[in-house]
């Protein structure tokens, strides 16, 4: 019997988080304040090769990445900082760069103005700034260097390198509890008072709360939803999530997944970043893909037209459907960087391609465009549908081409249309 009651559409909740700029001369980029959550990833080069560093950027931000962190570690990283940008530039890639900063940021941002003005945003991790009574004063002369050039600032605490002296005097109240909590729970609270503690400090100094993004780095799912919704509680600032040494593969793109997905359907979490180690030989861009899959899955943000392929059965034993839907889907992604400019809108393109007759003409006619491939004793025949209805049926060895020349054609009708009459 059907029920009566409605169903309940599951919707991601709002953000209420306050609205933070990430500016590089006339790009700006909003994160918060009900801003589409942004893509973040980290070169892993040399700082100090301003070319090689330049280069991976430049196929980060092609990938779709939004901002890219740099790690300035020393003298020589701090004075390619400048660099890089002219290297960027002169490339057209606008994307604002993050300066990662551990142990020695207050001497590079002083001595270093020039990298100091280059970078559009700076990463302070309260754990690595300075020990004892160094630890107040080296954080101030982050703090004023960003307030100097303008510049917002992520606290990133990490639960690998947490603050050692704030985490032994959380320690010593637990003890003094009537009912002490658990290790793990001292942990959780040491992490999330070093954010905010760290963030109100700033705003002390004459910081804007808006150019303040925290972060509490983990690497377990679990502890990383635990904390994030604590100080997603606790605070209103714009926050950058990501789960820390996620790992490799599979493994690392599970867990991000799982973890991140939780929190942005919550509403926590204005930029991400999934920390992949890359495989040998893997490029740098697959966290940049993972991290745009994961919104785009969840329906916050569009990317690239999405492939529905069925995952194949004993009624395809070929191989065709799995080629053509690699095809399709890697010829789309190479063409983005080109089709974001000319054709507005094409992201959201829905492309099927099915492997037999159960449930591929039913996915083909809910796609923009489909297309069901013949299974194992099916008649040789493909069917193309557009717009929800038939339109051609494809025959012979070159289905795979004809195919493709179709969907670049749909593109340009539909989307080329609208570029067009806009530019009008």
């Amino acid at each position: 019997m059907a029920s009566d009651l409605p169903i309940d559409f599951a919707t991601p909740q709002a953000r209420h988080s306050r609205q933070a700029h990430v500016v590089w001369g006339s790009r700006s980029v909003t994160v918060g304040g009900g801003a589409p959550v942004r893509v973040q990833s980290m070169t892993n080069t040399d700082t100090a090769d301003a070319i090689g560093t330049a280069i991976q950027v430049k196929e980060l931000a092609l990938a779709g990445s939004e901002m890219v962190r740099i790690t300035v570690n020393t003298p020589e990283a701090a004075q390619a900082v400048p660099h890089i940008r002219e290297q960027l530039d002169r490339m057209g890639i606008d994307v604002p760069l993050i300066g990662d900063f551990h142990y020695n940021g207050h001497r590079l941002l002083t001595d270093f103005p020039a990298c100091a003005q280059a970078l559009s945003k700076y990463r302070i991790n309260p754990g690595n700034v300075g020990k004892g009574s160094k630890h107040d004063k080296q954080f101030g002369q982050m703090i004023e260097a960003a307030m100097r050039w303008d510049k917002p600032v992520r606290i990133g605490v990490n639960w690998g390198s947490l603050d050692q002296e704030l985490l032994v005097s959380l320690m010593d109240q637990n003890s003094q509890r009537s009912e002490p909590w658990d290790a793990k729970q001292v942990m959780y609270e040491a992490l999330v008072s070093s954010a905010i503690d760290s963030a109100r400090r700033a705003e002390e100094m004459g910081m804007p709360g808006h150019q303040i993004i925290p972060s509490c780095k983990v690497s377990g799912v679990q502890d990383l939803i635990a904390v994030y919704r604590e100080l997603a509680r606790r605070c209103d600032y714009a926050l950058h999530l990501g789960l820390t040494e996620a790992g490799m593969a599979t493994r690392g793109t599970v867990a991000s997944s799982a973890a991140l997905s939780i929190l942005l359907q919550e509403g926590i979490g204005d930029t991400i970043r999934v920390s992949l180690t890359p495989q040998p030989g893997e490029a740098r861009t697959q966290e940049v893909v993972v991290a745009s899959e994961i919104l785009q899955a969840l329906g916050l943000r569009s990317f690239n037209p999405s492939v529905t392929a069925c995952p194949g059965c004993g009624r395809t034993t070929s191989s065709t459907f799995q080629e053509l839907t690699q095809q399709i889907d890697d010829f789309m992604r190479a063409q983005m960087p080109v089709w974001r400019e000319r054709y507005p809108g094409v992201e959201k393109l829905k492309v099927a391609v099915m492997g037999c007759i159960v449930n591929g003409p039913g996915e083909s006619k809910h796609a923009d465009i489909g297309i069901s491939l013949p299974g194992t004793g099916e008649a040789p025949a493909a069917p193309v549908y557009i717009d929800g209805e038939k339109n051609v049926t494809l025959r012979g060895e070159h289905i795979a081409q004809e195919f493709q020349v179709i969907v670049e054609n749909y593109i340009e009708k539909r989307f080329g249309a609208r570029h067009t009459a806009e530019a009008v």
